[in-house]
């Protein structure tokens, strides 16, 4: 038996507005939408692409991404890319792995990543 999400009441009368629950920690797994030329390729089949952090799971990003931005998710795709090996005044560094999630909405579904959460 699945429990329906959730409403909360906010203000009093007729202008209280119900909203859906939206738990602290999914603003810590959307970190940031990644605005490439590939990236935007994907957004010709509905994909959206989202830097998230190397311990967030398919569900937890799939979780994520429906309660910020009140959209149907389809398919959560990830990726680790590794950190490279670069130089840094003379002296060896290495730059952190990145973990990508790639979104697929629903059909007739959107996310207008310019706007912010």
């Amino acid at each position: 038996m699945s429990a329906a999400p959730k409403k909360r009441r906010f203000g009093f009368g007729r202008k209280a507005v119900e909203q859906a629950d939206i738990d602290p920690r999914h603003y810590d797994i959307i970190t940031a939408p990644i605005i490439t030329e590939k990236a935007t390729m994907g957004s010709e089949y509905g994909q959206v692409t989202f830097r998230v952090p190397l311990t967030a799971t398919k569900p937890e990003i799939k979780a994520a991404v429906e309660a910020l931005f009140k959209v149907e998710v389809k398919a959560v795709n990830t990726l680790i890319a590794k950190g490279k090996t670069k130089r840094f005044k003379g002296l060896p560094g290495r730059r952190s792995d990145v973990k990508k999630a790639i979104v697929t909405l629903a059909a007739g579904q959107s996310i207008d990543v310019t706007t912010g959460v």
